[in-house]
């Protein structure tokens, strides 16, 4: 299944609050003949939107590659949310790589956080960026989980604008009957993913960078120069940056066998009115510890745009409203007949970890994918550790690439039904709370 086109229409953003509410930026002319550069990305989302400004800004001449629009998947459809850390939680970093390398990779997620509030102050990018991501725990096993957790940051990463919340204090943030406890850290934050990404791509493409739109990269031919093939061009480089996530398809077996496309789904209330106190009392952003994530936050706009619900399969489901309302309902009962503006859905790419597949493929090929809804900040990122390691600076791109990358189970091939076999086994532990 061509997932490029298995949801979606070529060139249109999907029907969602983002894509309504956003100020659009002027489309790019797709690619017509053969064209030379020194670096070429394919993706124009967080990681090669980042890429392509990074190298630009250092001199490379860039071409970047998106076969829809940029920003058109993961990168400007998801929740919003700039977190803290990696994907997978220290202490589990800890016993994978031990305490130095784990040490880094928390180094390196600050500095995404740094990043994407320094690049939407130096470019002016308008895209609500708020302080504040709580944890909210759905049992009191969970909330000693994650206050134990907290003094982990705390004690041995020095980490201080996070703090313990019982179930007082989350009900006074966050008044829902299914809360019992959890945390709150400032030092995180949430976006308009969609603007970030038309602000990273005016960045990239001022600082020098040559975006194609609706420009599917159909085969790439290795060699000491890379030739990468279009439906009406080509494009010759020294270097080639393959920044497609869940959207990869073939053009690369080793990086599709740890790296795998899922979708997830996203609603935008009505406006909420006076009623908004009724779900957040404080401009945070949620996220929730079932496995099967609830994620949820405020539109400036006093909507509530709530993330979650289950599909298992390459195709959105028919009603995607009905399915981000099911866990909605669950978490705040009092909506049952709010009306959804908007209902979308969206492909990322997980890995087996849950860590991001970061690596050199050849001596001029390199790949970056896999961030598991953990994207906002470590796929911006990426693009600046891309960036450096083409500049000879590779310390950081060396440091995540050394994080082991399973292949799943059954390759290319199986691992969508193994997954949903996964998935079921987990959903029915968050619904049995075990």
């Amino acid at each position: 299944m061509d997932l490029l086109y298995a949801n979606d229409s070529k060139g249109e953003y999907p029907q969602s609050w983002y894509a309504a509410t956003t100020p659009p930026l002027d489309p790019f002319a797709p690619l017509l003949g053969e064209t030379r550069a020194d670096v070429c990305i394919v993706g124009g989302g967080f990681t090669g939107l980042s890429t392509a400004l990074h190298l630009a800004e250092r001199g490379f001449d860039v071409v970047l590659l998106e076969a829809h629009r940029i920003g058109f998947g993961a990168s400007g459809r998801n929740g919003g949310q700039l977190g803290s850390g990696q994907r997978m939680e220290q202490d589990g970093l800890e016993a994978l790589m031990g305490h130095d390398d784990a040490r880094k990779l928390w180094d390196l997620a600050e500095d995404s956080k740094n990043l994407v509030k320094d690049l939407v102050t130096r470019h002016n990018i308008h895209c609500d960026l708020k302080p504040g991501i709580a944890h909210a725990c759905f049992s009191d096993r969970e909330v000693r989980h994650e206050h134990d957790y907290v003094q982990h940051l705390r004690k041995n990463y020095d980490y201080e604008p996070i703090e313990t919340l019982d179930r007082e204090q989350m009900q006074a943030l966050c008044p829902s009957p299914k809360y019992v406890g959890g945390s709150l850290d400032m030092g995180a934050g949430h976006l308009n993913p969609l603007a970030l990404a038309f602000g990273l791509g005016r960045a990239a493409r001022d600082a020098g960078a040559r975006i194609y739109e609706t420009t599917r990269v159909d085969g790439i031919e290795h060699g000491d120069k890379v030739t990468i093939h279009t439906a009406q061009g080509q494009v010759v480089a020294d270097q080639l940056v393959l920044a497609c996530n869940g959207y990869l398809g073939d053009l690369d077996s080793k990086v599709a066998k740890r790296v795998m496309p899922i979708n997830n789904f996203v609603a935008a209330t009505e406006p909420l009115g006076d009623d908004v106190k009724k779900v957040l009392t404080r401009d945070v952003a949620i996220a929730d510890s079932k496995f099967v994530i609830n994620y949820f936050r405020l539109s400036p706009d006093g909507r509530l745009l709530f993330g979650g619900g289950e599909s298992y399969g390459y195709r959105f489901p028919n009603d995607i409203e009905a399915v981000v309302r099911k866990p909605m309902i669950e978490i705040y009962p009092h909506l049952k007949d709010i009306k959804i503006d908007y209902a979308w859905g969206g492909t990322l790419a997980i890995t087996m970890k849950r860590m991001p597949y970061l690596r050199r493929l050849s001596s001029n090929v390199i790949s970056a994918s896999g961030y598991s809804g953990h994207g906002v900040g470590t796929a911006t990122h990426a693009g600046q550790l891309i960036a450096m390691a083409l500049s000879g600076e590779a310390e950081g791109f060396d440091t995540m690439a050394r994080v082991p990358a399973t292949p799943f189970p059954g390759g290319s091939a199986l691992r969508s039904p193994l997954l949903a076999l996964a998935m079921t086994w987990f959903a029915l532990r968050d619904r049995l709370g075990v």
